[in-house]
């Protein structure tokens, strides 16, 4: 064997060391089976850990963390970190081989046990105080992402423009369109659909509604009757889209105008699954505005004119909807039938057979609902407020990485739950993450509804540090779009 330096220390190794460690840090290290070590700064510099924290995947993080050098020739079991982890061996293997980790505690306690340095984290560290979350280094990464965002709208016009669906200065030349165009026009509200997820609707809504009264003006060109239906099919998805980033956005009277050309649109083309969509975008804006018995309504006339069309997915989506509005006006045995039917229709997906605009109802979005329906229950009885809570945890953790502002909607609603189950500590440390995450947000409804968590705390505002996590709801803002 060769010389070699011990990767804690530095010491020279003796020849015969077959460890990679020298006898001195061997002993300081003898405490490993129950804490992890303290390890210097320079740990955070090595290659493999870098690019796993690029990556954003906390489980490449732990094995390129086993992995290390600094750790002796030999990696550390995993079942030795899996116990630091408060996990099993088999659970940390899932971890640092399947999908990223989306659960918000859970990156925080881990990153925490770990020692990771909080600069070299993608999210907020919970147990710091939101001024110390908030710094110059920060606000100019804000800025630089609100600019990035804005370079990619302009992007997606550039792309619209140049196919000659977006007007620009000067207005397109009136020509013959055909369904290559139509294809075109679905596959730019694809994209405007993405940043949505993402962003919000502060930013996008300009630039969807500019697209979408581009593409009613199409309406005007010249192309074969037998494409007309799948024309304004097309203009009924751009106008459901300007209406929910109007919603998003905060702009009640726009989005009421776009829903109801919608609705018109998606009719005249016989698009009755469309249609249906946009009434549950009219039942959500009414929802927000809590007037849940014209929602209930909405969404009973969804269904009623649906009859045998509905598919699977859109019936999950409705009957979840209206169990919201039925446990919001204190109907309790209605609430819980509708989400069961909710639940039968969602098992009985099949991908395929939904229209490309239901991608977004998942996993997360029904057990969203549940989160809510339990939710309205706890607030009439509190003994209902621990299955809100798992609810909401079971969703967020449900949610993809791209569904941003559902994750944080859906983080507001664990924030109310544990209120209503007198954990307002934990609470608390919700409640910071999520402003410190919907303030980069442009989505004037997440604002709202973050400011709505006041209602839940009220029976906590003794507790000192209640009241002061009240003062940061009322002072608290939305970046501007």
């Amino acid at each position: 064997m060769t010389h070699a330096n011990c990767p804690r220390c530095g010491a020279r190794l003796a020849r015969d060391n077959d460890s990679g460690r020298c006898a001195p840090c061997q002993a300081a290290e003898r405490d490993r089976l129950s804490t992890p070590p303290v390890v210097p700064a320079s740990f955070w510099e090595h290659e493999p850990v870098r690019r796993a924290l690029a990556e954003r995947h906390l489980g490449r993080v732990v094995r390129a963390y086993r992995c290390h050098p600094y750790h002796g020739r030999q990696p550390l079991p995993q079942t030795v970190v899996a116990g630091w982890l408060g996990i099993t061996q088999a659970q940390l293997s899932r971890v640092e081989n399947g999908p990223p980790i989306m659960h918000m505690d859970r990156l925080a306690h881990w990153a925490k046990v770990l020692g990771i340095p909080a600069p070299l984290l993608w999210f907020a560290s919970p147990s710091a105080p939101l001024s110390a979350r908030t710094t110059p280094a920060d606000s100019d990464q804000s800025m630089a992402t609100d600019e990035g965002r804005r370079a990619l709208l302009a992007g997606i016009a550039a792309v619209a423009a140049g196919a000659g669906l977006l007007k620009a200065a000067p207005a397109p030349r009136p020509r013959r369109i055909g369904a290559a165009d139509v294809v075109r026009l679905n596959a730019v509200l694809e994209l405007y659909r993405s940043v949505d997820y993402e962003c919000g609707g502060g930013l996008l809504y300009r630039e969807v509604d500019r697209f979408a009264q581009s593409v009613y003006a199409l309406l005007d060109w010249s192309h074969p009757e037998s494409l007309t239906p799948r024309l304004v099919g097309s203009v009924a998805a751009a106008r459901q889209l300007a209406g929910w980033t109007a919603l998003d956005a905060g702009l009640h009277d726009h989005a009421q105008r776009h829903f109801a050309a919608a609705e018109r649109a998606a009719l005249a083309a016989d698009e009755v699954l469309l249609a249906a969509r946009v009434r549950y975008c009219q039942a959500r804006q009414l929802q927000h505005r809590r007037h849940n018995r014209d929602a209930l309504a909405t969404l009973q006339l969804a269904r009623n004119q649906l009859g045998s069309a509905a598919t699977p997915a859109v019936s999950a989506m409705l009957h979840g909807a209206e169990a919201a509005s039925l446990a919001a006006l204190g109907q309790r045995r209605e609430a819980l039938a509708a989400l069961g039917r909710s639940n039968d229709a969602f098992d009985q997906i099949a991908g395929d057979r939904e229209p490309e605009w239901m991608r977004f109802y998942d996993r997360g979005e029904l057990l969203a609902q549940h989160g809510r329906v339990y939710r309205d229950f706890a607030r009439a009885e509190r003994k209902y407020a621990p299955d809100a809570v798992r609810w909401v945890q079971e969703a967020v953790a449900a949610f993809g990485q791209q569904n941003v502002r559902s994750t944080v909607l859906n983080e507001v609603g664990l924030c109310s739950a544990l209120f209503l189950a007198d954990d307002p500590r934990q609470a608390i440390v919700v409640g910071r993450r999520v402003m410190s995450r919907a303030g980069a947000l442009t989505s004037r409804r997440t604002v709202d509804r973050v400011r709505n968590l006041g209602r839940d705390l009220t029976a906590h505002r003794m507790n000192s540090e209640v009241a002061g996590f009240a003062r940061e709801l009322a002072a608290f803002q939305a970046v501007p779009a």
